[in-house]
């Protein structure tokens, strides 16, 4: 699925999808019932900028995991400049294949990846691994207006994720999973480029100039290069919104 030309275009970044520090810390302030050092689980951590994130703001134990070894190896470098190595384990996994006890943690986190197995299908199969009023926190692609409303250009650019739907949807799919909805807000328009579009944007020449012959790599700088037009063309109709859950 992920070729060396599409890890060229995403290694290396702040951040392997959106978001930024203060919606992560906020969504973490509305867990208003953890413990004093809660037990958070980080899953598709990816480079680890929440996870080094919630380790400091939690004051708990946050468990990342992901398949890509590169970003475990990033999520290790940040922890260790941080000084919270002993605030962080890494662990090689996969998110539909989580190697860990039920009622292991009181909260788990998902920034930009739930959409691998789908929001419901994800806060069903993780739930096993909450304790009782355990928490989630995601982000999840949403649609700002209804889908006859949206322009065909970003329904085809979600073309991959056909369960994309509006706020109202995301809200009632929690609520389809038995979760509370604790708060719920779009991220900031920032939060696509500071840390993620335009740290893509500006390797891309570089990549060009080095592999631009390679039709693999042609076709992954392609692909970067129209999602991210996609996104500044049509930010106003679509975003990232952020989730809060808890079980009842």
């Amino acid at each position: 699925m992920f070729d060396d030309a599409f890890w060229a275009v995403h290694s290396d970044l702040p951040r392997e999808g959106p978001g930024d520090n203060a919606s992560t810390a906020r969504a973490l302030a509305a867990m208003t019932g953890l413990p004093p050092k809660p037990a958070i689980l980080d899953i598709a951590c990816g480079p680890g900028m929440q996870t080094l994130e919630l380790a400091q703001r939690s004051g708990g134990h946050v468990t990342a995991i992901d398949l890509h070894a590169p970003f475990l190896g990033q999520v290790r470098q940040r922890a260790r400049a941080a000084g919270k190595e002993d605030q962080i384990s890494l662990v090689r996994a996969s998110m539909s294949r989580l190697p860990f006890a039920e009622g292991a943690f009181d909260a788990l986190w998902c920034e930009g990846a739930i959409y691998i197995m789908g929001f419901a299908e994800g806060l069903q199969a993780w739930r096993r691994l909450l304790k009782p009023g355990g928490y989630v926190a995601v982000t999840e692609p949403v649609l700002f207006q209804p889908p006859e409303e949206t322009p065909p250009a970003v329904l085809a650019g979600w073309a991959e994720y056909p369960a994309v739907t509006t706020l109202t949807g995301i809200l009632a799919r929690a609520v389809w999973a038995q979760y509370q909805v604790v708060d719920h807000f779009p991220l900031p328009a920032s939060a696509w480029w500071d840390g993620y579009y335009g740290p893509i944007e500006a390797k891309l020449p570089a990549l060009r100039a080095a592999h631009g012959a390679d039709r693999a790599y042609a076709h992954r700088i392609r692909e970067a290069e129209d999602e991210i037009d996609l996104y500044r063309r049509h930010s106003d109709t679509y975003g990232y919104l952020f989730v809060v859950l808890q079980l009842p």
